[in-house]
Order: structure tokens, then sequence, then C-alpha cells
């Protein structure tokens, strides 16, 4: 199975949507909504805000490794 490395970020504040691309070596623990300027984090059990918020999990957890 291929890694997708691109996710859309949903600001759970604003529902703005957004498609970035995803760090393949480093999880990523804060984004910043570039509509209402609101800074995400993960939530409580998550790796990073791609986990949390985005269309698609972040690389590692695609390919069953442990995150961060």
């Amino acid at each position: 199975m291929e890694t997708i490395l691109k996710s859309e970020i949903t600001c759970p504040n604003c529902g703005h949507k957004k498609v970035e691309d995803m760090p393949t070596n480093a999880c990523q623990f804060f984004y910043e909504c570039e509509n209402c300027k609101e800074v995400l984090k993960p939530n409580k059990g998550d790796c990073c805000v791609y986990c949390s918020y985005g269309s698609v999990p972040c690389p590692p957890i695609q390919e069953n490794k442990s995150c961060c």
C-alpha cells in the first residue's frame, strides 16, 4: 500500500479546510488555521494534528509504525 502524503485538515473552530503536505520525518504537534488563526493541537490519544483533524492519518500511522 502506498503512503499518502497529503491530508485535508479541517479546523474544528471555524470549519475551514486546507490540503497540506504531511512531514515524513517528524510529527506536527501544532497547526495554525489560516482562516481564524486558531492553533490546533492533537486530541488526547492522537500523535499529531493530522491524526486529529486530517482526512488521512500521518505517514507512520498509515504504515503501522509508532509515531514520534
